[in-house]
């Protein structure tokens, strides 16, 4: 007498189909110990492969990503002597509507080989080390130009 009988009391062939169900899934499984394991192997060394190929194409897309931006910076020569300006870059909550950010003019006193530039402030009278990368010339003999005003009348309103 089967234990479903005994719960409902009624007749039932769960528990041999089942049975039969159980016994194709592990005879459908590979129960031989080398097989699996040589099988399991080969399946580790593949996955390998695969993250060696992504790894390989991720430093080929960053180089290529790298070389696209490097080609379009701009380089900065300076000369000991020239007059600079320097990106304030002193985070100001209400900045104030089209104030600009470079402050200066600076004079270029000495240029180091890893990028950094002394500017000596001739204002304060101070020398300051800075990043090569916050400065940009600054251009003298510029001409203002005064534009013609034209007062514009109001519209009238004529039929």
């Amino acid at each position: 007498m089967s234990p479903y009988r005994l719960i409902y009391r009624k007749e039932c062939h769960l528990p041999v189909k089942l049975e039969h169900e159980a016994y194709w899934a592990v005879k459908s499984c590979n129960l031989d110990e080398k097989e699996a394991g040589s099988h399991r192997k080969l399946q580790i060394q593949e996955l390998e492969e695969i993250r060696r190929d992504a790894y390989e194409a991720s430093w080929d897309y960053k180089a290529k990503t790298k070389a696209f931006y490097d080609k379009h910076i701009s380089r900065k020569q300076f000369q000991v002597g020239d007059k600079v300006l320097l990106f304030d870059s002193q985070f100001k909550l209400f900045p104030g509507k089209l104030r600009s950010r470079w402050i200066g003019s600076f004079l270029v006193e000495h240029i180091f080989s890893h990028g950094a530039v002394d500017i000596h402030s001739p204002k304060m009278g101070k020398t300051f080390k800075v990043n090569g990368h916050r400065l940009k010339p600054f251009y003298e003999g510029f001409t203002v130009h005064l534009v013609e005003e034209v007062p514009l009348d109001p519209p009238s309103l004529s039929c």
